[in-house]
């Protein structure tokens, strides 16, 4: 079970959830001869979610826009917050990476984020 550093909750849904990648913090050396010495540093995995929200409106794309930028709850990559999965569940996360935020100006004004990135932190027992 995890907690996030702020109390607040990320529930704009993503257009896609685009890659969820899971890793272990390893090194493995090889030898000359072909052996190998690995090394695990933690028995945790690290897991991450990388998605896109394309043509959001502004008020939506205003909490992303927050939610990065506003130091009550992400502060760039420093923070840790709730964001609802298209799971279903709650999980904590901060962002990893920059925010990039595009704008399409055509008959309404629509907003996107074509790669946000998030590291998992934990899960909220629901």
């Amino acid at each position: 079970m995890a907690t996030a550093d702020n109390n607040q909750t990320l529930s704009v849904t993503p257009t896609n959830v685009i890659i969820e990648e899971g890793s272990k913090n390893q090194s493995i050396r090889m030898g000359d001869d072909g052996s190998e010495e690995r090394v695990s540093y933690s028995d945790n995995s690290i897991f991450y979610c990388t998605l896109q929200w394309t043509f959001k409106n502004e008020s939506d794309a205003g909490t992303i826009f927050d939610f990065y930028h506003n130091a009550g709850y992400g502060n760039g990559n420093a923070e840790s917050f709730k964001w609802t999965h298209t799971d279903s569940h709650t999980y904590v996360v901060r962002f990893d990476g920059p925010l990039d935020r595009h704008l399409t100006a055509t008959n309404s004004v629509r907003f996107g984020f074509p790669r946000v990135r998030l590291r998992v932190l934990g899960r909220i027992a629901d």
